[in-house]
């Protein structure tokens, strides 16, 4: 870290600081919004490499799919919706730039009808371009289509009954990827990102009747309920939230937003607790204070 860096951020802790006495001193609760807002913006404009550490859900759902052979068929998915796209985006992207480097084919769907099958196709092409990937050979994207859980039972049976089309319209059966592919048996892993209950649907349904191994990327207030899944071996790894995101960038050495996006979690989290400490010290302070001049025998 430059020493123009570590300055930056001296002052940045500074201006925290001048912030929260002026919300003491004037009791006026926009400067702390203010000082949230610098926190969160400072480090995206000045990249803050905090040192973390890989979970061990993480490295398994690397490690899984490290290990699939060369040219395996990996179904990504893209089960978010635009809300929840600091959180899973970066996954996304983070997987694509995995799957890639294995020369894995990759087949794209969602079950989001509110802009999954477009994120799907700008997030798969813009990392497909960078590895020369072309679309039809290397990846395709199936789209949406309604009643997740009919879609999920299914393509168990036949993938070109639920999807006959790919999402610009034309038939699998003249896509080079997909004349190879017609149900779950033919993939060789399942990577799901999701920022809702279908990861539940994906488990029951598809990992539990088909018996194909599912990996999963969620939001993190979604996190912890699914580690259940990863405890009784059904689920093949685990990212939460912004962290698993910027853990799986590390494993595949390709830093993006999440890992930025790090930073200023980490800052606010730290302003937040100063400011918690702080109020405590001036109400804990001031109490004394009142204590003392209260005339003797006074009721509390």
């Amino acid at each position: 870290m430059s020493f123009w860096v570590i300055l930056a951020y001296i002052l940045l802790a500074v201006s925290g600081v001048v912030l929260l006495y002026l919300t003491y001193r004037t009791d006026d609760r926009r400067f702390i919004y203010l000082a949230v807002g610098i926190f969160v913006t400072f480090p995206v404009l000045v990249t803050l490499d905090l040192p973390f550490k890989v979970s061990p859900e993480a490295r398994q759902l690397f490690d899984a799919v490290e290990a699939l052979p060369d040219s395996s068929t990996v179904l990504l998915t893209f089960d978010y919706y635009a809300s929840a796209l600091p959180e899973t985006e970066p996954m996304s992207i983070a997987a694509l730039h995995h799957l890639f480097r294995k020369d894995c084919k990759i087949v794209t769907m969602t079950t989001i009808p509110l802009g999954g099958p477009s994120i799907s196709e700008r997030v798969t092409r813009s990392v497909a371009e960078e590895y020369g990937k072309e679309y039809g050979v290397d990846y395709v994207n199936l789209g949406f289509k309604a009643n997740y859980v009919a879609v999920l039972k299914g393509m168990g049976t036949a993938i070109d009954v639920i999807y006959p089309t790919d999402n610009s319209g034309t038939p699998l059966s003249e896509i080079p990827i997909t004349q190879n592919v017609n149900s779950y048996a033919d993939f060789d892993f399942i990577y799901v990102v999701a920022d809702n209950n279908i990861v539940d649907y994906w488990m029951s349904i598809v990992n539990a009747q088909y018996d194909i191994r599912v990996g999963c990327g969620v939001t993190a207030v979604m996190a912890p309920r699914f580690y259940a899944y990863i405890g009784s071996g059904q689920m093949t790894g685990l990212l939460g939230g912004m962290k698993g995101a910027a853990e799986y960038e590390k494993l595949v050495d390709k830093k993006g937003t999440a890992t930025k996006g790090m930073g200023a979690q980490s800052l606010v989290h730290l302003l937040i607790i100063g400011s918690v400490i702080a109020g405590n010290i001036i109400y804990l302070t001031g109490r004394r204070g009142r204590d003392k001049n209260k005339p003797n025998g006074s009721a509390a």
